[in-house]
């Protein structure tokens, strides 16, 4: 795994797009628009392509 973090494009909760690396949690970004810290995590990959 890389250390490396990927910016996510805007905020989950508010949608800015005006967001800042958080050093209070390992890979956390803070939102200053509405106040909240979140973390962007990847739980893995399906086993199969689901199609639609």
């Amino acid at each position: 795994m890389s250390d490396a973090r990927s910016t996510p494009l805007y905020c989950p909760y508010c949608g800015a797009e005006e967001l800042w690396p958080s050093e209070a949690t390992h890979g956390g970004w803070e939102c200053r628009a509405c106040a909240r810290i979140f973390t962007v995590r990847l739980h893995g990959l399906l086993a199969k392509a689901v199609l639609r």
